[in-house]
């Protein structure tokens, strides 16, 4: 069931552009795209290797800024894409690297708080080198041609943009499919990555991380290894944005709200598996997104009822975001798709 409803979230997201055709649900369908890749990237450390870090916007950031500084030096183009991208990704396995080896043999809260206090130095630098990173204004730079919403990717008879079933087939067009693509082939990839034997050990840490390391297994090598693999992957999801979003500041690539986001996501969907990174960004941002739009129409709906429509009013969506959460989180203590795998395996048992 899990797997199905996932594979039903793929086809949206694939057919997304001539499903949804408003600018607002396009940039709500790659948001989810690059946050699924996000979420999963820092499941790898929480849910399957039990490390508790709030480092993960560090990386993600490392990714974005890289991109975002060498567009606005060099110019639209692939080549500091690829170079910014490289950039970020090497920033971020020096700074895994260094925190891992320094950090990961403190207990769990520990290491927690020393990975708080570097993500809380980066973005001060960042707000504070207004020089290289625009400080609290961050970056505006433009994305490679291929992106623009000018470029024509096909034209009909008379030489203008084809449309297909109404959509454009322009720039905007490919940037998406440039952001489904990449995030599809990082979420397979640490899909593969999981089911592997260095998968199994990660799984075999977080259960019993004594006994691990009495059969033979350096704990400490293996959980260096997966946070250095977890960082790169969020850097390059960094990237990612930041040639989707064409503009990179703290708000949008190192705030410790994306943290928190980052951290529902995960308990919404369930820890240590991979389905539930998807389950558990599709819900967040979609609420993020559209709850306020409903709780408009229900105060509308409901504005003859006493007491009612104020406690459905829009800016108290915050507050309803954090019931539905509690709900989930009693009757799913697991994650959605946590629970229900674990539900499908008691009744194929009891069977």
């Amino acid at each position: 069931m899990v797997k199905g409803v996932v594979a039903l979230i793929a086809a949206l997201l694939l057919f997304a552009p001539f499903l949804f055709q408003d600018v607002r649900s396009l940039e709500v369908a790659a948001r989810i795209c690059i946050f699924i890749v996000l979420v999963a990237s820092f499941d790898l450390l929480i849910g399957y290797t039990g490390i508790v870090s709030f480092a993960h916007t560090m990386f993600f950031g490392f990714g974005a800024y890289g991109a975002a500084i060498l567009l606005k030096q060099m110019g639209p183009g692939w080549t500091p894409v690829i170079l910014g991208a490289l950039a970020g990704v090497g920033v971020s396995l020096v700074f895994a690297v260094v925190i891992g080896l320094l950090s990961l043999r403190v207990k769990a809260i520990f290491f927690a708080m020393i990975t708080l206090a570097a993500a809380s130095v980066v973005l001060v630098l960042a707000s504070q080198l207004s020089q290289i990173t625009g400080g609290e204004d961050g970056i505006i730079y433009k994305s490679p041609d291929l992106f623009k919403t000018a470029t024509k990717l096909a034209v009909d008879e008379d030489g203008k943009v084809l449309r297909i079933w109404g959509v454009r087939l322009n720039g905007k067009l490919a940037a998406y499919y440039f952001v489904f693509a990449t995030s599809l082939i990082l979420f397979l990839a640490m899909l593969r990555f999981v089911g592997s034997p260095f998968g199994t050990v990660l799984k075999a840490i977080r259960e019993n991380e004594a006994r691990a390391e009495a059969i033979g297994y350096r704990v400490v090598a293996y959980r260096t290894a997966v946070f250095c693999l977890s960082a790169a992957i969020a850097s390059l999801a960094g990237t990612v944005y930041a040639v989707w979003l064409k503009y990179t500041g703290p708000d949008t690539a190192l705030s410790f709200s994306i943290m928190i986001d980052i951290l529902l996501m995960v308990v919404i969907g369930g820890m240590g598996t991979m389905w539930g990174a998807v389950i558990g960004a599709v819900l967040m941002i979609l609420a993020q997104y559209y709850l306020r739009d409903l709780m408009g129409a229900a105060a509308e709906a409901t504005a003859n009822i006493p007491v009612l429509p104020q406690l459905l009013a829009p800016d108290r969506w915050l507050f309803w975001l954090g019931i539905i959460f509690i709900l989930l989180v009693y009757f799913f203590p697991k994650g959605i798709a946590g629970t229900a795998m674990e539900r499908g395996a008691a009744k194929g048992g009891g069977a």
